[in-house]
């Protein structure tokens, strides 16, 4: 079965397209997943929430904003991301309704600005530079996996790794005391 023929039935609703999403791609949702969530029955919720966001939200895949493997994989992640946060919450006192603080407006401005500098300071990083970050710190990979995928020592991904965020650094014109 090709991406596009799945893409349609699972617009089309059919119940031949949620199966075939675990089929063809449960494998990928859970290497997303499992770096992120430790318990393997999260795991396993979390993979069902994700093909669960998939179907729901199939109107907001666009092919001319990026592939179908990316939109995917993101749907995937922060489906994951979120996860993890609702369960380190679980002991806040906060009432739902309480506001969260938000910082004042120049503040934020500036955060968007740093985020966006950030960005393409990353964007710039040459094709295996950047996978290797994207593995790091998108997927949350831990280096020993990175390290047996890439047929590395951790001790040679942990180097990648800081000479990475030294050249980031520079290029944000940090001073390399602070945190990137």
């Amino acid at each position: 079965m090709g991406e596009k023929e799945l893409i349609q039935r699972i617009r089309d609703r059919e119940e031949q397209g949620a199966e075939d999403l675990l089929r063809h791609y449960g494998p990928l949702m859970r290497y997303i997943i499992e770096p992120i969530l430790a318990s393997p029955q999260d795991r396993e919720e979390c993979l069902s929430e994700a093909a669960m966001r998939v179907w729901d939200g199939i109107g907001g895949y666009d092919p001319d904003r990026g592939s179908w493997t990316a939109w995917l994989t993101a749907v995937t992640r922060n489906t994951a991301l979120n996860r993890l946060r609702k369960s380190g919450r679980g002991t806040e006192a906060l009432s739902e309704h309480t506001p969260a603080p938000e910082p004042p407006p120049e503040e934020a401005l500036l955060e968007r600005e740093r985020r966006e500098e950030l960005r393409q300071a990353i964007a710039r990083l040459p094709e295996k530079d950047l996978r290797l970050f994207y593995r790091k710190y998108y997927y949350m990979q831990s280096t020993e996996q990175i390290a047996a995928e890439l047929g590395l020592t951790p001790r040679a991904v942990e180097g990648r790794l800081y000479r990475i965020r030294e050249r980031l650094r520079k290029q944000l014109g940090g001073d390399g005391h602070g945190r990137t």
